[in-house]
């Protein structure tokens, strides 16, 4: 129906008066969706089970329910804890009378030593186990593993000059996570200082994850590993064939390899996109007394590349290229293996999102356990809202030959936005709590169709 022009204005006469009250107002209505989701998964009895023993006078489940809280809405520094001071919805999201300050915050992280930062890892590993288990049907986990940098400042313990190539002279720190494509889950972070490589340094790490992976999902999936040229190591590969697990690994153009000399000889390439096309071989590392499959990649660009500076020894005459190879155990055509490896891009928009969504490139202190457990917590709150998503109707994805997320997961932005940042007031009618929120109808199919969910599947 079309309006007059003068109906859909409103005229402003002045400045709104300000006042501020305890009348119940709270900015995060929709956190009422996740108290009762977290009641129904018992979340407080699982912090408990992994947590018991830290001082502190709030006590570790309202601790971490206080960090996930100020994640979930937005916080990126402690301090901002202060500004959520006498929010209804957040205190009963935490479950106290009265917030912790920031010192105090700050004071319980860094309790948490290497003992403690490996119990936060196990609580995770649990939370990640309940969903994946939820996916009866699923048979094979695809697991990226990649580091990250995040700069820190001139005094963060064990903050060191390394790889970061944005800001080459800050200390930094070079966390490794290890996220599983089919549910979107970040199945392990381990903190490190920013000046090791990832090849050497993740053979622990590794080890670990194959642990984790033994005790809370045991032997029901398939493995199967992706991960770029800095993970192209003797030990990394002898490692996977080890646990029989599938492997998909990026290969640097090093010189004893010899791949320019068989692109050189390569007078046949196999069509893998308009743009794209490849050769398999069977390449002998005499060094490491292995022979590996290695599909080598050419893409077409329209200029020269200063990507592939290794391939300078030749200089094909038919146009330009970018070269790429991938070493792989996996029974996989070309085509396939490409696809496959672009599916890697998926965690790399999973990390900028703990970036720049839940404050995972934030120092929030300088003591090293303290910014670690920080870390594992953004991990938790990532997978615990991984979770929701999952057990309240998140729809199925079309499976692709990327091996990606098999449902579609909402942004944290996105979730702010539609669903927890929604106005509301907590009232008492008759002596019964109320959440009133304003008439939005797609904000009220939304919060229904949500708690229906919630409400159907722990009915059954």
């Amino acid at each position: 129906m079309r309006r007059r022009k003068a109906d859909l204005s409103r005229r402003v006469n002045r400045e709104l008066r300000v006042e501020f009250s305890e009348a119940g107002l709270t900015s995060y209505a929709g956190l009422e969706l996740l108290i009762r989701y977290f009641r129904r998964t018992d979340l407080n009895d699982l912090i408990r089970q992994h947590l018991t023993g830290l001082a502190g006078d709030f006590g570790a489940t309202a601790m971490v329910r206080v960090v996930l809280g100020l994640l979930i809405v937005g916080g990126r520094r402690l301090q901002h804890v202060t500004y959520l001071v006498g929010d209804p919805l957040l205190h009963r999201f935490c479950g106290l009378a009265q917030l912790p300050g920031r010192f105090t915050l700050s004071r319980w992280l860094q309790q948490f030593t290497g003992r403690w930062i490996e119990r936060l890892c196990r609580l995770n590993a649990a939370v990640v186990a309940r969903s994946v288990h939820l996916q009866t049907w699923l048979r094979t986990l695809t697991v990226d593993v990649d580091g990250t940098v995040l700069s820190t400042g001139l005094t963060v313990e064990r903050a060191f000059r390394g790889f970061n190539p944005q800001h080459r002279k800050v200390p930094s720190y070079y966390p490794i996570t290890a996220y599983v494509a089919e549910t979107g889950h970040v199945l392990r972070v381990k903190n490190r200082s920013g000046n090791i490589n990832d090849g050497k340094a993740s053979l622990t790490f590794l080890r670990e994850l194959f642990a984790q992976i033994a005790d809370t999902l045991g032997g029901a999936f398939r493995l199967r590993f992706r991960m770029d040229g800095d993970f192209f190591k003797e030990t990394v590969l002898r490692l996977l064939l080890a646990r029989g697990a599938g492997y998909a690994i990026k290969v640097p153009f090093w010189q004893w390899l010899d791949l320019q000399q068989r692109i050189r000889e390569r007078g046949k390439w196999h069509r893998v996109t308009g743009d794209v096309s490849c050769f398999a071989v069977r390449l002998p590392l005499k060094p490491w007394k292995l022979e590996l499959r290695v599909v080598i990649y050419r893409k077409v660009v329209h200029h020269r590349s200063t990507k592939n500076y290794q391939l300078d020894l030749f200089d094909p005459n038919d146009g330009y290229y970018e070269y790429s190879a991938v070493a792989t155990n996996l029974e996989l055509s070309g085509p396939k293996l490409w696809h496959f490896m672009c599916g890697r891009g998926a965690h790399e928009k999973a990390i900028g999102e703990l970036k720049s969504g839940l404050a995972f490139g934030t120092i929030p202190t300088h003591h090293y356990g303290a910014n670690s457990a920080w870390q594992q917590l953004v991990a938790l709150a990532h997978n615990l809202l991984t979770n929701f998503q999952l057990e309240t109707g998140a729809p199925p994805r079309r499976r692709s030959a990327k091996r990606t997320a098999l449902h579609v997961l909402k942004s944290i932005q996105t979730l702010r936005f539609e669903l927890f940042h929604r106005a509301g007031r907590l009232v008492r009618p008759d002596g019964v709590a109320t959440l009133r929120l304003a008439r939005n109808e797609p904000s009220k199919r939304l919060f229904l169709r949500i708690a229906a969910c919630l409400d159907g599947a722990w009915a059954a």
